[in-house]
């Protein structure tokens, strides 16, 4: 709706009428900037809520990384000699010590297409059989090869997408001004395989060696462990990659410990995360506070923020948060102690299992975990209701500002008619008033002329 409007009339009265206009809509739009300036104050409110939001989410966050310190998020390995393998730990490892061995390396079976078969020099338009359909024999698989196209290039990829236990690439065994690209195909395990390649009437590759198994012993065992790959499972969530050949009778130690750390890591997380919520809280605090100050969610985030950290635990070596390290200033805001945080974990990783529990039942992060749940649960939380209350007003706030401008519409709209037609009676008696006025000087100035 215009906030004012133009009132072009014929008599000399029609900036008059159009001050009359304009003062009318603007006493009758005072509620409407009233009403518009609550709904800007509960969008504001609206904004500044999803703010503290986002913050106490990520509160939450922090808390559920805390659980990470149970599992693998906690857990470093460490290989004594990197050249003979590598270790990861992932889910369901545990600490350990192990002592591996490796015999051998293992090699895999490999083949090349043979000499007195057609020459290619350009495996994107040349092949090295002229039969459009191959049947690939691998020990006692067999597959049909259909390429694309008449190409080593098509024939490779076709290999490739036939699902056995193989993989074929191209290879120059000639020189860079005279190529002579061959079909190499290698097993993809480490064993003893059978490989063959045929058109319509022969064997079209040679075996250039026989693979064998890799082979490995754990923790001193006579007999070695024979594995078709270079990554094997050393124990549960413990992978280790063979890399070289152990000397002979000489161990690689892997050894998978807990890290105070990666708990000092996810315990800083957690203290960023409060103290930023606290600092988001503080916003709407006091005479200059944000859009929130004054609001009860403000009071009830602020309650629910020391909540989750007033957990005790009712016996145990670790009884609150303080135990581990953090600590509050006399503004509420929290710290992490490294060294208090050192000595807690030095009595056993177990007491800081116990009171942080599994994040259901008993434990600070069931405890921290329910606070959260009962602020930001997305149909029962606090937090949501209060969100969808304010986005209710704002919705009822915008049918009242829609109705109020449909009424300031229409009287404006009224006012016009009724100055338009005032202005054009005016403008009719003006019309009148100089006819007679130039009559009667006209009767005055024949009058002058005949006395005269």
């Amino acid at each position: 709706m215009p906030e004012s409007t133009l009132f072009t009339g014929a008599s000399r009265y029609a900036a008059d009428f159009q001050g009359v206009v304009d003062r009318a809509v603007a006493i009758a739009s005072l509620p409407l900037r009233q009403l518009r300036s609550t709904r800007n104050t509960l969008q504001e409110q609206s904004s500044a809520l999803r703010k503290l939001r986002d913050a106490f989410q990520s509160l939450k966050s922090a808390l559920e990384g805390l659980q990470t310190v149970r599992g693998t998020g906690a857990l470093t390995t460490a290989v004594s000699n990197g050249a003979v393998l590598s270790a990861s730990a992932g889910s369901g490892a545990m600490p350990g010590v192990w002592s591996v061995e490796v015999t051998s390396l293992g090699t895999w079976t490999s083949t090349l297409s043979k000499d007195t078969l057609t020459r290619v020099s350009d495996p994107a338009s040349e092949n090295i059989s002229g039969a459009s359909q191959f049947t690939l024999r691998v020990n006692d698989e067999t597959a049909v090869i259909r390429p694309a196209a008449g190409t080593l290039t098509a024939l490779v990829e076709a290999i490739n997408r036939a699902g056995l236990d193989v993989e074929a690439s191209i290879v120059n065994v000639g020189s860079t001004g005279a190529p002579d690209y061959r079909l190499a195909v290698r097993s993809t395990k480490l064993a003893a395989m059978s490989i063959q390649l045929e058109d319509d009437s022969r064997e079209l590759l040679e075996t250039l060696a026989t693979g064998e198994p890799a082979s490995y012993k754990v923790n001193g065992m006579a007999a070695a462990i024979e594995s078709e790959s270079r990554t094997v499972t050393l124990a549960p969530g413990l992978t280790v990659t063979l890399l070289g050949r152990s000397d002979p009778g000489v161990a690689t130690t892997v050894t998978v410990s807990r890290s105070s750390s990666a708990l000092n890591s996810v315990l800083s997380g957690f203290v960023s995360a409060y103290n930023a919520a606290l600092d988001a809280l503080d916003a709407h605090r006091g005479e200059a506070g944000g859009a929130l100050a004054g609001q009860s969610i403000v009071r009830t985030l602020s309650e629910a923020l020391r909540e989750a950290t007033r957990y005790e635990a009712a016996s145990g070596h670790l009884r609150t948060i303080t135990d581990l390290g953090l600590r509050f200033d006399d503004k509420g805001k929290l710290s992490l102690d490294g060294a208090a945080l050192e000595s807690a974990v030095a009595g056993g990783w177990q007491h800081l299992f116990d009171f942080l529990g599994e994040g259901s039942g008993a434990g600070f992060l069931a405890w921290a975990r329910g606070v959260m749940d009962a602020l930001l649960d997305a149909e029962d939380g606090m937090v949501s209701l209060v969100a969808k209350s304010l986005q209710n007003e704002i919705a009822a706030q915008d049918r009242r500002i829609a109705a109020e401008e449909e009424r300031v519409e229409r009287m404006r709209e009224d006012l016009l008619a009724r100055m338009a037609a005032a202005d054009a009676m005016i403008a009719a008696m003006e019309q009148q008033a100089l006819y007679i006025r130039n009559l009667f000087e006209s009767m005055r100035i024949a009058a002058r002329m005949y006395t005269s």
